[in-house]
């Protein structure tokens, strides 16, 4: 019996690990369940799942909880505190990180410290901090196993190889609603159209990064640090049928990749239950009426979000985290209709350029980075 926290239940990720925890109750058990300020769904998870502690963001929605849940016999917290109680909690022995945005990062350093192994969904902590965080992982013995569909199907792809005979990673990307829209419509698309993912079924912070391609400059940020390479040695592909997860190159001109449908289950099964692969009723794609599958280079002037990421990269230190928080505020600020979305790269690249970089950051460092990134983002609008 494995035991799990869970950080983010009520989200994408945490409601479809909950599905596969109730697929096999002879295999996972849920101790932990920590969510933001859904309480109506949470509520439910917590009848059902029988968490012995349950986390919010603070007293107020705690309170409400609470009258929600009067006699369930779980133990409520609230706050960072209660987050690092998750995280660290002594019976558990994984960690779902699924939380959004940089309010994961913390939560995740704790559960590191704690020695917990970390199924990360949570791609900002790695965004935000990736060397301070894979160094603390070897410091800690502390493995950490993908759950981004394309991070897993990477990692699945290295599994047996040599490091020596790697050449590059071909990271795959949807390329989003708007992959074949004129870029002269781009100041007139709304949240809804944003919202609306041709194939993946997820949150609105991560489909608006998809429709931005935003979300594959993060997740060339994320690869750089969890398998330990180059930015020079990740290439960003297109593949509007997001078939093929991810792909990697070996010296010899090998190509391994991993394909399946676009839905998160598979990835999320194989982290949890690594280095099984649990019989999840899932079907393989369908070749024969596919009608093909297809690649092509992103259009980095139509989608300058992505170039802006590689950058951030490059130089590393806190821009990753600016770019990040910056990010974070102006999505929001699109979803809230204050903003259009031809907006969101100029903003970040402004919040960019006026950050003076640190370039070998402690913890602290990235934390003040990501609250000045926040302070002034919002000063822009």
């Amino acid at each position: 019996m494995k035991n799990l926290t869970i950080l983010g239940s009520t989200g994408s990720i945490g409601k479809n690990t909950l599905n596969i925890v109730e697929m096999f109750p002879d295999r996972f058990s849920v101790k932990v369940l920590a969510a933001r300020d859904n309480i109506n769904l949470l509520a439910k998870q917590i009848e059902k799942f029988q968490p012995e502690i349950a986390v919010v963001i603070n007293e107020n929605i705690l309170s409400e909880l609470k009258r929600m849940i009067p006699s369930s016999g779980v133990e409520i917290l609230c706050g960072h505190e209660g987050y690092k109680i998750a995280a660290t909690y002594d019976s558990v022995d994984m960690v779902v990180s699924s939380m959004v945005g940089a309010a994961g990062l913390m939560p995740t350093i704790e559960a590191i410290n704690a020695g917990k192994k970390i199924a990360l969904a949570n791609k900002e902590t790695l965004v935000m901090a990736g060397e301070i965080v894979m160094q603390l992982a070897v410091d800690k013995g502390v493995e950490i196993i993908p759950i981004d569909s394309e991070h897993s199907a990477i990692f699945q792809c290295l599994a047996g190889q040599r490091s020596e005979d790697f050449d590059k990673i071909l990271l795959t990307a949807s390329g989003g609603p708007f992959l074949n829209r004129a870029k002269e419509d781009f100041e007139g698309i709304t949240p809804v159209d944003a919202l609306n993912h041709p194939n993946w079924d997820m949150g609105n912070k991560i489909s608006i990064d998809s429709a931005t391609l935003m979300n594959k400059g993060l997740e060339v940020i994320e690869a750089k640090y969890l398998f330990g390479i180059s930015h020079e040695d990740i290439e960003v592909l297109v593949h509007p049928q997001s078939i093929v997860h991810s792909m990697v190159s070996y010296k010899d001109g090998s190509v391994m990749a991993q394909l399946g449908i676009p839905d998160m289950k598979g990835a999320i099964a194989y982290a949890i239950s690594y280095p099984e692969r649990l019989p999840i009723n899932q079907p393989i794609p369908d070749f024969c009426s596919l009608g093909g599958l297809t690649f092509e280079k992103p259009d980095f002037d139509g989608f300058p979000c992505l170039p802006l990421a590689f950058n951030a990269c490059e130089t590393g230190g806190t821009l990753p985290a600016v770019l990040n928080a910056a990010n974070e505020v102006v999505v929001q600020a699109f979803l809230d209709e204050k903003i259009k979305f031809n907006q969101i790269h100029d903003l970040i690249r402004k919040v960019m350029d006026n950050h003076t970089n640190i370039f070998s950051p402690v913890l602290s460092d990235i934390i003040e980075a990501d609250r000045w990134a926040r302070e002034n983002t919002n000063k822009l609008f």
